[in-house]
């Protein structure tokens, strides 16, 4: 059977955008491959982080998924620092990626800033570390949204080197997988924005802890234009903040947009805003609730990510072993 690897960083506030363009598509795999989800608390402390609110963070992650319908019997659910493998393999990787490579990855650019002199060396080689992801497990397929696609050409670049290098053909070529409809899931109050946990609004987004009256209000808030919703797909162009409303519900609803705007085209948005929140709830509140009754029990919580990380090792270990063996060093 192929195997998944996709990881999250757990820097708390998981929203609708994380939903639909992410872990509803996770769940929707985890009957048809080997599923390894991972909390990518490593990633993390690339730039500073509190202990006290990473722990909750990481927590709050793993049972957003876990609400949302990720089985931790059926797939393996860790935190990557559980598993040594990835520093490991990671430290590999730095001596196989050149600096060529990583000075094209733009991720890096956009986050360190005119500050890049003060930025840590974790965030620039922050791309040979999602390698080690991927690879301790041999993982054959890889979900990424856009702005990672870059990253995992990085891996597979990196993959391809070390097997030349060493004269093996030991890393698969992991393929991307990228999903459909409200993959890239736009703020609420500016429809040229990603949807962010980062934005400074909470009314830029709807949160998987947001209850029902809280979806209500977001929705009735967000921004519009004075037309009317078109009924066509076409009349969308130039009109960011109607597209990405009915991209979420297209998405929402498991329709496509021409479909959505077949029932909801020439009415007014206050009537589609309306419909958008009661599919919203429906799909969002159960899995509000269920995160409410996780993490009112870390313990459970921490129970099932010791496991999967227990599960996890059992495979990365062994990959681990071979690759020194590979590399050269010495195992008395």
């Amino acid at each position: 059977m192929n195997r998944i690897f996709s990881g999250v960083q757990p820097s708390g506030n998981l929203h609708l955008g994380n939903y639909l363009g992410a872990i509803r598509n996770w769940v929707r795999l985890q009957g048809d491959y080997q599923c390894i989800f991972c909390m990518v608390d490593m990633h993390a402390i690339t730039v500073w982080q509190d202990p006290a609110e990473l722990r909750q963070k990481t927590r709050e992650v793993a049972a957003g998924m876990l609400a949302a319908g990720v089985d931790p019997v059926k797939n393996i659910l860790f935190n990557q620092s559980q598993v040594s493998a990835h520093a490991e393999l990671a430290w590999v990787f730095n001596c196989v990626a050149r600096i060529g490579w990583l000075n094209r990855m733009t991720q890096f650019k956009e986050k360190a800033g005119k500050n890049r002199e003060n930025a840590s060396v974790g965030l620039y080689a922050y791309p040979n570390l999602m390698a080690a992801d991927i690879l301790a497990y041999k993982a054959t397929h890889v979900p990424v949204g856009e702005d990672q696609k870059q990253h995992l050409e990085l891996a597979r670049d990196i993959a391809q080197k070390f097997n030349n290098d060493y004269g093996v053909d030991f890393f698969p070529q992991p393929e991307p997988m990228i999903f459909g409809a409200a993959t890239r899931v736009m703020s609420l109050r500016d429809g040229t924005k990603k949807m962010s946990k980062s934005d400074e609004s909470e009314y830029s987004r709807i949160n998987m802890t947001d209850d029902a009256d809280a979806i209500a209000l977001k929705f009735r808030k967000a921004k519009t234009d004075p037309e009317p919703l078109p009924e066509s797909v076409e009349g969308l162009e130039g009109r960011p903040e109607a597209a990405n409303l009915v991209g979420i519900y297209a998405a929402l609803s498991d329709k496509g947009k021409a479909d959505v705007l077949a029932e909801f085209g020439g009415r007014t948005f206050s009537e589609f805003k309306q419909a958008l929140t009661d599919l919203a709830v429906s799909v969002m509140g159960p899995i509000n609730q269920e995160m409410k009754r996780l993490l009112a029990d870390p313990a459970h919580v921490d129970a099932i990510l010791r496991e999967g990380g227990r599960r996890a090792d059992e495979i990365a270990a062994p990959i681990m072993q071979e690759i020194k063996e590979i590399v050269g060093f010495l195992r008395p």
